[in-house]
């Protein structure tokens, strides 16, 4: 963190603040930021540890589905939340207050929808992907969260949905 600037400093503790309100409130604060991309929260199993994992990550929409980016900044790396939905796809986000139950697919440059979705994201994000996709060399994938079924509000528990 001691490379970045003061206003990159600030900008990273009030995403973290975000972050933390965003949890703690189960989605009912946070899903909007005026001015930036929606954001969900991941709900991933530890690939390694079989712990709970929560991340929140700014999404695009397509269709029914729900795309987020294992971009981490343009880092060498892909971020731990996508090894983790790699080892265990089957996860659940909340979006706002709806908690959903998604199976993940990644989606690599190899992949003939890979541009199409690029698209999508980058035109939801100001494109930043690009920018970081320039800071590596690895692949940026997309990853395609596909609804399952939906668990109700969030804030009331894990009560599915009624059949109907």
């Amino acid at each position: 963190m001691s490379d970045l600037s003061t206003v990159e400093k600030i900008g990273l503790r009030l995403l973290h603040i975000h972050d933390l309100i965003y949890q703690k409130s189960n989605g009912l604060i946070g899903h909007r930021i005026p001015g930036m991309p929606p954001s969900l929260l991941l709900r991933t199993t530890g690939a390694k540890t079989g712990e709970p994992r929560i991340n929140t990550l700014s999404y695009a929409r397509d269709g029914k589905d729900y795309l987020v980016v294992a971009s981490m900044g343009g880092a060498p790396r892909s971020p731990g939340w996508y090894h983790n939905l790699k080892a265990h796809p089957r996860i659940e986000i909340n979006v706002g207050t709806r908690r959903l139950s998604v199976t993940a697919k990644p989606v690599l440059p190899d992949d003939p929808d890979y541009q199409r979705l690029w698209k999508i994201v980058n035109d939801n994000n100001s494109h930043r992907y690009e920018a970081y996709q320039k800071k590596t060399t690895r692949p940026i994938p997309i990853v395609v969260l596909t609804p399952r079924t939906a668990l109700w509000p969030a804030v009331r528990g894990w009560c599915r949905a009624p059949s109907q």
